[in-house]
């Protein structure tokens, strides 16, 4: 079972909680890097509080369970077709609420429902849920680096970075965004837990390196540039207009100097 949010909003027999999560991708608890909003459905069965229903109104992979703690059904959703997570959510806590606890096993309790209820509550759990998408997001903000190498609409922010328990060297893939310059893209090829982010100041989509498949992580994303995949990885961090304006040819020019710099960054700075 999933932690239970702690804003509870109570509809009669059900009981709605909500919470922020976040997935660390490439951590222990964690199958892939995502975060949102959470709306559970949470109810009394045999006199213990049980997860009936869960709505995971994610980034990338936005999915709802039916019966978390007995069958576990989950359905993955198309984000093409069913829009805003938060949105389809409320739709079907509106509409289809019966039916789906029956799905989830718990038909006694689908009869007991209060639609009445339910509904004059359904704008709390809208508003509370879009709320928290906005201000409760995972972010981060690192330094730009000691050293920025130019390349038109982007740039190269290059630094050692000491961190708690951690060290290595990074790459910042900076770019403007409404006249403020914002990071894109962040590499932290660090020693212990080497990791690169999807846009950290929005998404916030982390990923962590296989160690075993990719044991020079900065030599992998050195490689990545070279093999042009800067584009695409910076229309994952949601930034396509960013991605229009690129020059590749100019970023193509400046890699060679990109990569004597690191290089030699982390050979002055790597722990002997």
């Amino acid at each position: 079972m999933a932690e239970i949010g702690s804003k509870r909003i109570n509809a009669g027999v059900i009981e709605f909680a909500l919470h922020h999560r976040y997935l660390d991708g490439g951590k222990p608890r964690a199958m892939s890097a995502d975060q949102g909003v959470c709306i559970q459905v949470m109810g009394q069965v045999d006199g213990k509080e049980t997860e009936l229903l869960r709505f995971d109104c994610f980034d990338q992979v936005p999915h709802y369970h039916y019966g978390p703690q007995n069958k576990n059904e989950r359905i993955n959703l198309d984000k093409t077709t069913t829009g805003n997570p938060i949105g389809w959510t409320i739709h079907q806590l509106r509409e289809k609420l019966p039916v789906m606890l029956t799905r989830a096993g718990y038909e006694e309790l689908a009869g007991q429902i209060d639609a009445d209820l339910v509904a004059s509550k359904l704008d709390e759990v809208e508003s509370m849920s879009r709320e928290m998408a906005l201000k409760e997001r995972d972010t981060v903000t690192h330094k730009r680096g000691t050293e920025v190498i130019e390349a038109g609409t982007i740039r190269f922010g290059l630094e050692y970075r000491h961190v708690r328990n951690d060290e290595g060297q990074a790459i910042h893939v900076l770019g403007d965004v409404s006249g403020e310059e914002i990071e894109l893209l962040a590499f932290d090829c660090f020693v212990n837990e080497p990791h690169y982010h999807y846009g950290p100041r929005n998404k916030n989509q982390r990923v962590y390196w296989d160690r075993t498949l990719v044991p020079d992580t900065l030599r992998w994303t050195l490689d990545q540039f070279k093999a042009g995949k800067l584009a695409a990885m910076l229309q994952q961090a949601g930034y396509p207009g960013i991605v229009a304006e690129l020059d590749a040819d100019l970023i193509r020019s400046r890699l060679p100097q990109v990569e004597a710099r690191v290089l030699a960054m982390r050979q002055a700075n790597a722990p002997k």
